[in-house]
């Protein structure tokens, strides 16, 4: 299990196995490798710095296949947020935790 923050700093949730949760406890991705899909099949973002999702803008068009997401669990207290990282060229920021619940 690993908690993860956007490149912005925002507490987004955990990885546990393949599966990234939200800290309100929805199912909202699954990763192949480093890279994290949404159940639609597409591309989401990827982890760098150990604990920190960005998305590659050249990657947007990647997809794998989709996936039904897990039923909801009991959420948890999001831990604070971090002081944001300078994004790199290339890069936008990890969507939001309200955009991957919408």
């Amino acid at each position: 299990m690993t908690d993860l923050w956007a490149w912005s700093g925002e507490y987004i949730g955990r990885r546990e196995r393949d599966d990234l949760w939200t800290h309100n406890g929805h199912h909202v991705g699954r990763f192949h490798g480093d890279e994290v899909f949404a159940p639609d099949g597409g591309y989401l973002g990827e982890i760098k710095s150990n604990s920190r999702l960005i998305t590659c803008e050249s990657k947007k068009h990647r997809s794998r296949g989709s996936f039904t997401p897990y039923a909801s669990k009991v959420g948890w207290v999001p831990y604070v947020s971090y002081v944001g990282n300078v994004m790199y060229v290339g890069y936008e920021d990890f969507p939001s935790v309200a955009e991957l619940e919408a």
